[in-house]
């Protein structure tokens, strides 16, 4: 007889009847739905499967519908129906698509207004395990394109009301493209306050393509840990990139390591410390990446000691024309990406350096500094190989793919060359202009007839104490570049 009853009993309080299942799928989806279609499951456990089901927001139903799912599997248990518990052991979604607005628009505004958070706090039905397979994140933009997230599996547990859920995800990011995988906890939801919801995990991001974001290249590969509340999420993460390159620059290995505060409400980013390897050169960055509805990026560079073939080689398609010690202090700004803009539009830089070792790669233009040097202290120039430069430091600001300088000095034996001018990353032009000032008088600039021209000249070029300041250029493309004396100012 108790048996009798006991069936009995589960069959009046039958919850996956079809008048159940709607306000149940509302309470799980935080959401409106309309069911396709549905059947339900007795054995081996109480259940349902329902397909073609749209979902709308309840705080906006008159809205079109933020997304679908192909099909939903609910796996009760008998034991819970016996007790009459309101709880269901396994949800499985295959195939649900979201379509969310553009971010700021009115639209998003509508659809998501203030209050509709409390959407999102969890069901009251309790559910064990709630499994996402093959679906899909849209984010329209405005200009009538999307960017989507395919998400490959997503697997929640407990999924309940006041509760924190851990979380396991593989999924595909949109931009830059690569995988993530990532596991942690998060909530209990505060629907009042949704800044202080507590959030935590680690990730793993890798197979990234710098290409999406600008005219950058390379792969990179990061893993990370991170906690706190989600208006200020504490991050750490490692990445490495083999292969980073600017524009067409050469690739070159890259490892880094940051902390770093998240924003995960609006996607703010603060980089209390960023330490980058490029090459064997340590880089200290700090700064911060904000803006509505686009990003800006601010970033304050410092590298006390590093190699300038390091710095220079991800920016050159040619051999880099310097190597030695270098350190260099720098503020960047990166403006918001759009489809029009290129990376080296977008970039600003204003910073100065100091290479006070420097050697010069490029045979030729190597030559020509070192016969400079030894006639400015008048002596012959030597066939023995002598450093080109002693010494380079200045400024220089960035802007438009070319590095300028209005004030760049060389420092080498005998002569100190004070520089104006542009280098150009795409091509790798120098043109520079300015005055060389030497120890010896300018017929010791050059040799032969010309040298024996100048020589009524020099005390038109000789300083007080001093020897003859007269005016160089620093000119040329890869392969050929020269030093050469500018005295009548021909370039």
């Amino acid at each position: 007889m108790s048996l009798v009853a006991g069936i009995a009993l589960v069959l009046q309080n039958w919850p996956y009847r079809h008048r159940k299942i709607q306000p149940l799928l509302e309470d799980v989806f935080g959401s409106q739905v309309k069911i396709g279609h549905y059947h339900r499951t007795y054995f081996p456990h109480p259940g349902f499967m329902a397909t073609d089901i749209i979902l709308r927001r309840k705080s906006a139903p008159n809205q079109l519908a933020i997304g679908s799912v192909k099909s939903l599997f609910v796996q009760g248990s008998w034991i819970d129906l016996l007790l009459l518990q309101q709880r269901v052991e396994r949800v499985v979604m295959t195939g649900v698509h979201l379509e969310l607005p553009p971010p700021g628009s009115q639209a998003a505004r509508e659809d998501f207004p203030n209050g509709s958070s409390s959407d999102f706090t969890g069901p009251d039905t309790a559910i064990g395990q709630l499994e996402i397979h093959n679906s899909f994140l849209d984010v329209l933009q405005t200009n009538g394109g999307r960017i989507s997230f395919p998400i490959e599996t997503l697997e929640i547990e407990p999924m309940q009301k006041g509760l924190p859920m851990r979380y396991t995800v593989d999924m595909e990011n949109a931009i830059p493209h690569g995988h993530i995988h990532a596991t942690g906890s998060f909530g209990p939801l505060n629907s009042s306050n949704i800044d202080a919801t507590p959030v935590s995990g680690q990730f793993m991001f890798n197979g990234v393509q710098l290409k999406d974001v600008g005219n950058i290249s390379g792969t990179l590969s990061s893993s990370g840990h991170f906690d706190g509340q989600l208006a200020s999420i504490r991050a750490e993460a490692e990445t490495r990139t083999p292969d980073f390159a600017v524009n067409r620059g050469m690739p070159t290995a890259v490892e880094g390591r940051v902390q770093c505060m998240v924003n995960g409400v609006n996607g703010d980013v603060t980089y209390q410390s960023m330490n980058i390897r490029l090459g064997g050169t340590e880089i200290l960055v700090n700064g911060s990446t904000q803006g509505r509805p686009k990003k800006s990026t601010v970033l304050d560079v410092s590298i006390p000691k590093g190699h300038a073939e390091d710095l220079l080689r991800p920016f050159l398609t040619r051999a880099v024309p310097l190597t030695g010690w270098a350190a260099l202090h720098a503020h960047v700004f990166l403006a918001p990406s759009n489809e029009a803009t290129g990376f080296w539009q977008r970039l600003h830089v204003d910073g100065a350096f100091d290479a006070p070792a420097e050697n010069l790669v490029n045979p030729q233009m190597k030559k020509d500094i070192s016969d400079f040097s030894q006639r400015a202290q008048g002596q012959q120039p030597s066939q023995d190989e002598t450093d080109a430069v002693s010494g380079i430091s200045g400024t220089v600001s960035i802007r438009d793919e070319i590095a300028s300088t209005q004030a760049l000095n060389f420092r080498v034996a005998g002569p100190q060359a004070h520089l104006v001018g542009t280098f150009a990353f795409h091509t790798s032009t120098v043109h520079l202009t300015g005055n060389l000032a030497m120890e010896s008088d300018i017929s010791h600039a050059t040799t032969g007839f010309k040298s024996f021209l100048l020589k009524p000249l020099s005390p038109l070029f000789k300083k007080k104490k001093a020897g003859a300041v007269i005016p160089i250029a620093v000119t040329g493309t890869p392969g050929h570049y020269s030093v050469s004396e500018d005295v009548l100012h021909t370039k």
